[in-house]
C-alpha cells in the first residue's frame, strides 16, 4: 500500500471561520435591532441560532482534529482556548437575540442599536486580527485591531453606564427596567467577549516572537 502524506490541519483557518461566524451574527443583530419588526422576533432568533449552531459545528470539527494530532501550529491549550473565546462572543450575540424574544421586546431603545454598532466594529476587528494571525511575524495590522477591540470595549463600558443611569432616571415601568438591565448586561457581554478573544490572541504572539 503507497504511503499517503497526512495534509496538516489548518487550524488558523477554523479560527478564521470562527470569527467570520462572529462578524455574521453581529451584523445579523445589529440590522435587526436597527430596522426592530416585533412581528419578525421569532423568525430572527431562529435565523441567528443557526448562525451560532454552524460556529458551534466549526469548533466541534476542529476539536475532532485537535484530539488527534500531536504537531500544533501554536500549543495546544491555546489552539483550545481561541477556539472557545471566538465561539462565545457568537454565543453571546445569540444569547442577546434569545433574551429579546424570552422577554417580549416591544421596542428597542436606541441605546442597543448604538451598542449593536459597536458589536460590529469590534467584531471586524478581530475578525482582522484573526485572519492575519497565521503570519503574525510579518503581519502589521494586528497591534492595531488588537487595539481597536480595546478601545471599542472601552466605550461599550461608557455606554452600559450612561445606559444604566437612563433606565434609573427616567420614569419607566419597573418591569421595564429590569428587561433592559439584563439586555444592557447581555449586550456589553459580546463586546467583553471580544476583548477575551483579542487577549488570547496577544498572548498567542508574545509566546511565539
Amino acid at each position: 500500500m503507497a504511503w499517503k502524506k497526512h495534509e496538516p490541519v489548518d487550524y488558523f483557518g477554523y479560527f478564521r471561520a470562527s470569527a467570520e461566524a462572529a462578524s455574521c451574527a453581529a451584523d445579523y443583530l445589529y440590522r435587526f435591532l436597527r430596522e426592530f419588526r416585533y412581528e419578525e422576533v421569532s423568525r430572527r432568533v431562529e435565523e441567528l441560532h443557526h448562525i451560532e449552531n454552524d460556529a458551534d459545528m466549526t469548533k466541534h470539527e476542529m476539536t475532532r482534529h485537535l484530539a488527534k494530532e500531536f504537531i500544533t501550529p501554536i500549543e495546544r491549550e491555546d489552539v483550545v482556548a481561541l477556539s472557545q473565546a471566538l465561539d462565545d462572543v457568537v454565543d453571546a450575540i445569540d444569547d442577546v437575540m434569545q433574551r429579546l424574544f424570552m422577554f417580549d421586546v416591544r421596542a428597542i431603545r436606541p441605546e442597543a442599536v448604538e451598542f449593536a454598532r459597536l458589536i460590529v466594529s469590534c467584531c471586524g476587528a478581530l475578525e482582522g486580527a484573526v485572519g492575519e494571525l497565521k503570519n503574525f511575524k510579518k503581519a502589521k495590522s494586528i497591534p492595531s485591531d488588537l487595539v481597536g477591540v480595546n478601545s471599542l470595549e472601552s466605550e461599550g463600558d461608557a455606554l452600559h453606564a450612561r445606559s444604566m443611569r437612563r433606565l434609573f432616571t427616567e420614569p419607566i415601568e419597573a418591569r421595564e427596567t429590569l428587561i433592559w438591565m439584563e439586555l444592557f448586561d447581555a449586550l456589553e457581554l459580546c463586546l467583553d467577549q471580544c476583548e477575551d478573544a483579542a487577549d488570547i490572541i496577544e498572548e498567542v504572539i508574545l509566546k511565539n516572537t
